[in-house]
């Protein structure tokens, strides 16, 4: 990472789980160059960290506001994150 890094808190609402939308989203960011983590929540909401080039941060919001083909997302909610050491970006565990 560099000084050019930028690092955001996504949760997608909508129906987003049981839609392939985690992979599809781990798929993207790899493609992107980003890192990070995503997960799906109890309360059927996706929730993600993502880190990296700005231009791919936003490219990766873009998509998440649509998602896999199979998703009907309602909305993304962003905030700023801290900066944090991952290599990659993984699929985690529902939280």
């Amino acid at each position: 990472m560099n000084d050019d890094t930028l690092a955001r808190h996504l949760r997608i609402h909508g129906h987003v789980q049981g839609v392939y939308y985690r992979a599809s989203m781990v798929e993207q960011a790899t493609r992107l160059g980003l890192h990070g983590w995503v997960r799906n929540r109890a309360d059927g909401s996706v929730e993600a960290r993502v880190q990296g080039a700005p231009a791919a941060v936003q490219a990766l919001i873009d998509w998440a506001r649509r998602g896999p083909p199979q998703a009907r997302v309602d909305g993304v909610d962003v905030a700023a994150a801290a900066i944090e050491p991952w290599d990659r970006f993984l699929q985690r565990d529902t939280a």
